[in-house]
């Protein structure tokens, strides 16, 4: 059966996942109450793991060191209980290839090289182009979907990465290119940055080595 994560952890995790946000996005992220989101976090402030700033009209959480190694601290405890940790190492396994390809799609959505530059700015005037790039995304699609699932069976705050990303791609193939890889949108980058975000944290591992 499935684990569900605790609130309380679940609020501290999203302030990992997300990155900077105020409290509603933060309890969107997985589904929280936005009171009792807001309440975890004061308690979490008050123990030294997050902090809130504002800039300009900007306001909201950030992770500080003790808070990251406190979230990584309850969540190595939880995957021991849960005796799932060889079951996520794998799905990791799984996933970095398909981080290769997602990462390869998305320079290629932004730059399209061109006689004598390699690094041209890719300006969506070559529908062929931008065409094998969606196909591309489509087939990471079909590989993320059984890696979530297998993830989901363990933990459910993995449950929705794959949906998440077939929204955002559809949107995409719809004609809305910024779904590809804006960053503040729910795009198919953004979705795939927290779930690459949510695996290294829950083992405890560096984001730019393999597991």
């Amino acid at each position: 059966m499935s684990h569900d994560s605790a609130p309380d952890l679940l609020a501290l995790h999203a302030v990992r996942v997300v990155g900077f946000a105020d409290t509603p996005a933060l309890a969107r992220r997985f589904a929280l109450d936005p009171g009792e989101t807001q309440e975890h976090l004061l308690d979490a402030q008050a123990c030294g793991w997050v902090a809130r700033s504002a800039f300009a009209d900007l306001a909201g959480w950030s992770l500080t060191a003790s808070g990251r190694a406190r979230d990584e601290h309850l969540l190595a405890d939880e995957l021991a209980h849960v005796e799932g940790g060889d079951e996520v190492r794998a799905a990791h396994e799984a996933f970095l290839p398909l981080n290769a390809r997602l990462q390869r799609a998305c320079t290629d959505w932004q730059l399209r090289p061109a006689a004598g530059d390699a690094l041209a700015p890719n300006d969506h005037a070559d529908a062929a182009w931008d065409g094998r790039v969606l196909d591309e995304l489509a087939e990471v699609e079909q590989g993320l979907v059984p890696l979530v699932h297998r993830l989901a069976g363990i933990l459910t705050r993995f449950r929705g990465y794959d949906t998440r990303f077939a929204a955002a791609l559809f949107r995409a193939r719809a004609g809305d290119g910024g779904w590809v890889d804006r960053t503040d949108v729910d795009s198919c980058h953004r979705v795939w940055f927290e779930l690459h975000e949510d695996l290294v944290a829950t083992l405890g591992a560096d984001r730019g080595a393999p597991a």
